[in-house]
């Protein structure tokens, strides 16, 4: 049976679990107001429901789907696929379970089961390297460095959970595990694909070919000082390689708003979610860059607090990352939808046609409310920063937030529920 599993089901399964960890996320909110029980592993919970089980679930399925036509070649799927889905899932299950019972031994061995999966799909990538006649493309050459820092960041969660680390170095080893999963392996991803991507969507070509080089020399570059500043636990360090990054996130903002611009201003849904997750993209470095130049105090010269780094970890995780995934889907989804169901060439325009424009309805709702919810949670920190976190503006702030972030993904799941129920007519 395992050879029924494709691709596709990777994506969709990992929307089920972002969908799942919005949720949990809204109930730590509003338990947190209201005095309703909880428990203190609920947020680590629902940052891993989301970054493994949605993200990285995510990130393999559209690796499995696109690594072979960039290389051009054939690629059968394996009876491995099934395995690999329930072992991906089984171990994004197996680390919420070992959060859930404070059992940091299930936490690195359901670890090394997720890690498993992305081995599997790098042994089977370079297999298909050294079939390939292809010359190797830029973005793949961001895909490997991107596996590599996931490796790094799971072997590194591997040893913090089987007590490697002495309590007071505990905090900067999960910062350094932290920011070699997110910059490292989700963002390196996503800005590889997003110079071959972003050109599709927005109807033009790539603007620099050297502006992409030089973004590829920086973001590794920037991303193992930046962890190696963490390891040493020297600010300065940190800050200094948050400069390297940011110089490699300009590169690349400044060549994906030049090729939107070339293209004649398109203002498709698409479009306009992926400028929008770059923007927070830059908002996000530069934010990292502050808060390392802030901690090189104690205390610290701006006042800081859970409140405020759960502000800036959602501009990362909602604004460039679950916004750039919303993007991607918006444009990827129809298209797939109907080379899988229209089989006759010419009847696969108006089927699209009709697709995207139920993508298009009511964007301008979708995209204001995605991002000004984000905005609303960075605003939130900066609230509980000055004010504390029960004063009128930080309590205001939560609840709008909140209620722009439902809004903004609710028109975005009605719409995939609408795509994948429609057939429209073909002639």
């Amino acid at each position: 049976m395992f050879e029924k599993f494709r691709p596709p089901l990777f994506l969709v399964t990992a929307l089920g679990w972002l969908s799942a960890s919005v949720l949990l996320g809204l109930y730590v909110w509003i338990a947190r107001e209201a005095g309703l029980p909880t428990i203190p592993q609920l947020r680590v919970i629902h940052v891993h429901m989301a970054l493994v089980g949605g993200v990285a679930q995510m990130i393999f399925g559209a690796m499995l789907t696109f690594i072979p036509p960039l290389l051009m070649v054939p690629f059968e799927e394996k009876k491995s696929r099934g395995f690999q889905y329930v072992l991906l899932n089984g171990g994004t299950l197996g680390i919420l379970v070992g959060f859930g019972l404070s059992d940091l031994t299930v936490v690195g061995f359901a670890g090394a089961a997720v890690g498993l999966v992305f081995l599997m799909l790098f042994s089977d990538t370079l297999t298909m390297v050294r079939k390939s006649v292809q010359r190797t493309g830029l973005n793949l050459w961001f895909y490997g460095l991107a596996v590599l820092a996931l490796f790094a960041g799971i072997g590194l969660a591997e040893l913090i959970a089987f007590g490697a680390f002495q309590p007071d170095a505990m905090n900067l080893a999960r910062l350094a595990h932290l920011h070699l999963n997110l910059m490292g392996f989700v963002t390196l991803t996503i800005v590889g694909t997003m110079h071959n991507l972003f050109p599709t969507v927005a109807g033009s070509r790539l603007y620099s070919d050297r502006l992409a080089i030089a973004a590829f020399a920086a973001f590794p570059l920037g991303i193992a000082a930046l962890v190696g500043g963490f390891i040493i636990a020297e600010p300065l360090f940190q800050v200094v390689a948050g400069f390297v990054l940011f110089a490699g996130v300009l590169c690349y903002g400044w060549n994906i708003l030049r090729t939107w611009l070339a293209a004649g201003t398109r203002l498709s849904l698409p479009v306009l979610h992926l400028l929008c997750a770059t923007g927070w993209l830059v908002l996000t470095v530069g934010g990292g860059i502050f808060l390392s130049w802030n901690s090189r105090t104690d205390p610290p010269e701006f006042p800081t607090g859970t409140a405020h780094l759960m502000g800036y970890s959602h501009m990362a995780l909602v604004g460039f990352i679950l916004q750039t995934i919303m993007g991607a889907i918006s444009h990827l989804l129809p298209v797939i939808l109907t080379l899988n169901r229209v089989k006759s060439q010419k009847k696969r325009r108006p089927y699209l046609d009709a697709l995207t424009g139920l993508v298009e309805r009511g964007k301008w709702i979708q995209l204001t409310a995605l991002n000004l919810g984000t905005a609303g949670m960075m605003g939130w920190g900066l609230s509980a920063g000055f004010f504390g976190l029960q004063a009128g503006p930080t309590v205001a702030a939560v609840w709008v937030s909140a209620a722009l972030l439902l809004i903004g993904l609710g028109f975005f799941a009605g719409k995939i529920i609408r795509l994948l129920a429609s057939r429209p007519s073909t002639e």
